[in-house]
């Protein structure tokens, strides 16, 4: 069989399991992005972008290391680590590069590394390029990953990894809790705060800072494509941990700088995060309402509601067909399906954001009640 017979056969498979995938552009009321608080559209991170074109050209044409080091990324960076509450962050192009980056760098033959279930995609990869040992824990256990800690022995260092507001499922981490067993067990703590920097804690920078956990986490890692609303990530601990990072990360020493525009343009929304509070607690006024809603129509919910709502269908096809309905109504909601999740619990993904009317949502609920009763086969209201 040649290689061009094979990825036949795999894409049949694919399409076969109702897994075929589409480029996806917005269409209708925005409910399947990741701009919670709408500012990758605010004209002052455009105009942001444009001047930090116009000072630094279009391209940093080099790795931080060689040639690519502006001084713009030693200020956003910095900025950054303020908002943060840590020593330093280190600015990476992607989150993914990230979380390659820094499993690959600190997990050594002889460590163990206890991961949640549903952790993305990225940190297992990041995972899999290390030499340490994989403990998968029961996702949110945390008397699991107790147990798992207790009875794994390394010659080497435990690390817990998890992220602090799950993509895809919409609920938080015990991290509390995940902190003191760390701290009883002598593990390293690493949070991937994607989902929850620039919304959650007083100034926004987190679930890290609602939770009053800075002293036990290790390092974090917070993209800056997603509320922060321009792109790449920061990773942030002490200083003597991102220097480390600076001499042995090959995913930032091998990689291009990032355009020092984008960095420029994230210096202006860091302080648009602090100074903005309106912006957070409309989005968690509107989690609630929303959360609220679907209860009273039958969905479960959960006891607290965040901007990531999963609507979960089951078969791969019915979530298709109940996203495309709803994108025919004008809502743009998007179907997740495995491998994206796992097997047997494709959805829908209801990702908030602060453009989004309560009276776009009401219609949105009677809709989908509507829409779900008429094509899903297996009724899951409560």
């Amino acid at each position: 069989m040649t290689i061009e017979d094979r990825t036949e056969k795999r894409l049949e498979a694919i399409a076969a399991a109702g897994e075929t995938r589409r480029m996806a552009e917005p269409r209708g009321i925005d409910l399947s992005s990741n701009d919670y608080l709408c500012l990758a559209q605010d004209p002052r991170l455009k105009e942001a972008m444009i001047e930090g074109v116009r000072r630094y050209g279009a391209g940093s044409t080099a790795s931080r290391l060689l040639r690519g080091h502006r001084d713009v990324f030693d200020r956003v960076e910095s900025e950054f680590s303020r908002l943060k509450g840590t020593e330093r962050s280190l600015y990476f192009s992607t989150g993914y590069q990230a979380n390659l980056g820094i499993f690959q760098t600190f997990l050594e033959e002889g460590d163990a590394v206890f991961s949640d279930e549903l952790n993305h995609a990225s940190i297992i990869d990041g995972i899999r390029l290390s030499k340490a040992e994989k403990v998968i824990f029961n996702h949110g256990d945390v008397e699991d990953l107790r147990s798992r800690l207790c009875s794994v022995e390394v010659k080497g260092q435990k690390f817990v990894v998890t992220e602090s507001l799950f993509s895809m499922d919409g609920d938080i981490a015990p991290l509390k809790e995940y902190a003191a067993i760390c701290r009883e067990t002598g593990a390293n703590l690493i949070v991937d705060e994607a989902h929850a920097v620039g919304i959650y804690g007083r100034k926004g920078s987190g679930m890290i800072e609602e939770t009053g956990i800075w002293d036990d986490v290790f390092v974090s890692i917070n993209t800056a494509g997603k509320a922060l609303g321009v792109a790449g990530a920061f990773v942030s601990g002490d200083e003597q941990t991102i220097e480390y990072l600076v001499q042995r990360c090959r995913s930032f020493i091998f990689s291009t700088a990032p355009p020092p525009a984008v960095a420029y343009a994230l210096s202006k929304v860091i302080g648009m995060i602090e100074m903005e509070e309106d912006r957070r607690t409309r989005l968690m006024a509107l989690s609630a309402l929303f959360g609220g809603m679907l209860s009273e129509a039958g969905f479960p919910v959960r006891e607290r509601p965040t901007q990531i709502v999963p609507i979960v269908i089951g078969r791969s096809e019915e979530a298709v067909a109940v996203a495309s309905k709803l994108q025919e109504a004008g809502f743009d909601v998007r179907a997740i399906r495995p491998p994206t999740v796992p097997e047997g619990t494709a959805r829908l993904r209801i990702s908030l954001n602060t453009g989004v009317s309560e009276a776009d949502l009401e219609r949105l609920v009677i809709l989908l009640k509507d829409i779900v009763k008429k094509e899903i086969e297996t009724a899951f209201f409560v």
